[in-house]
């Protein structure tokens, strides 16, 4: 079915709360609506967009914004150890991940409380705590505009990268993703050591609860995935913690410790306009590294440990931490603000921030970092 909405408020439709309108709203439940889609009809340009939370309107959209709200879910078993789960792109994708761990499934786990829909997640590459989403896709089906076919395309033609993906550079308007398959594992896999997971894990001093994981949101989810689905049971992985002995773990219990950690930073954007790290975190050369380390020790001292992570020849350094040091934290202009618990995060504090707000205090940002330490900041927030 097709719905569509003239000059639509696209206020409650992005997780900034942007007051703005887009000239035409259509959205989609099925496959088939596609290629009988008058497309040349369309007010122009036609964007396609997910929940809206990795967006920032920067005015009145002129053309026709598409959202995908093909709900369905498959799941296929590949191998004894393996699965496979095709959603539709309108999914939700925290309620699969809330799925997957209630399932005993490993894969998403590290993934858990990301906004947005399945279909976006292939297009941003969504990452957290040490995963993104290429891990785990194993395929994507799309309407091509430009072929006027579906496809299916394999993950690795889309040159997937650090929060970008073909879908965003030189395929950005021709495919439209209808639904992701993931592969999961029943084999316990563990990623704990990125963002304090394992030290969450660690600080609860006793062997996690089976079963401590939220069921999925039937209503959010729309009943994706009904309890005639199955089971995959709770496969646990022994881990040692220095000090603490043993840990049985599963899914869920990582999937808890993220969702701690998540919300003890970040706003949720049903309660704080957002769209979650506005910034990329920037990778840098060894050499260019130790230039920012001196510049911390002058501001910090001798011994001084500026937080960073190895990439292949790089260094990533976290862009909350310069925010952080250049004074941000709390930093508002007009009706924004830099989020207090998190410098990554800029909010729409007030509740009605105009787009000028956002803009100016990005800018901002990314001046102080660019003079203090040679890093021009990009944003991972999508300007429209």
């Amino acid at each position: 079915m097709v719905t569509r909405y003239d000059n639509c408020d696209l206020s409650g439709r992005n997780t900034f709360r942007m007051k703005v309108k887009c000239a035409l709203f259509v959205e989609v439940t099925a496959e088939e609506d596609l290629p009988v889609l008058d497309w040349d009809a369309l007010p122009q340009p036609v964007l396609v967009m997910g929940g809206g939370s990795n967006l920032l309107f920067t005015k009145d959209f002129p053309g026709t914004v598409l959202h995908m709200a093909i709900c369905h879910s498959e799941r296929s078993e590949e191998s004894r150890s393996e699965e496979s789960v095709t959603c539709g792109a309108g999914v939700v994708f925290d309620d699969f991940c809330a799925w997957a761990a209630s399932e005993g499934l490993w894969g998403p786990e590290n993934l858990s409380l990301i906004p947005g829909e399945v279909g976006a997640s292939a297009v941003q590459n969504i990452g957290a705590y040490g995963v993104e989403a290429k891990d785990i896709i194993s395929g994507i089906r799309a309407w091509d505009r430009q072929e006027a076919c579906f496809v299916d395309i394999d993950p690795a033609d889309c040159a997937y990268g650090y929060r970008t993906s073909k879908f965003k550079t030189e395929w950005k308007g021709r495919f439209v993703i209808t639904a992701v398959t993931y592969r999961l594992s029943r084999t316990p896999q563990p990623r704990l050591d990125y963002g304090g997971v394992r030290e969450a894990l660690e600080e609860s001093g006793k062997v996690p609860v089976p079963g401590t994981c939220p069921p999925p949101d039937m209503g959010r989810g729309r009943g994706l995935f009904p309890k005639g689905m199955g089971g995959a049971g709770t496969e646990r992985s022994e881990v040692e913690f220095p000090g603490t002995g043993t840990l049985s773990l599963a899914p869920g219990d990582i999937r808890d410790a993220i969702i701690g950690i998540r919300q003890a930073k970040l706003p949720a954007v049903e309660e704080l306009g957002s769209a979650g790290s506005f910034f990329c975190n920037p990778v840098v050369s060894r050499e260019h590294f130790e230039r920012i380390v001196a510049t911390a020790r002058e501001d910090n001292g001798p011994d001084y440990q500026v937080p960073h992570y190895e990439v292949g020849d790089g260094i990533k350094v976290p862009a909350a931490w310069m925010i952080e040091q250049c004074g941000f934290k709390g930093a508002r202009n007009g009706g924004a603000q830099v989020y207090q618990n998190q410098p990554l995060v800029i909010v729409n504090a007030s509740g009605t921030a105009s787009p000028q707000d956002i803009i100016g205090l990005e800018n901002q940002v990314i001046q102080a970092i660019a003079q203090k330490y040679g890093i021009t900041l990009h944003p991972e927030v999508e300007h429209v």
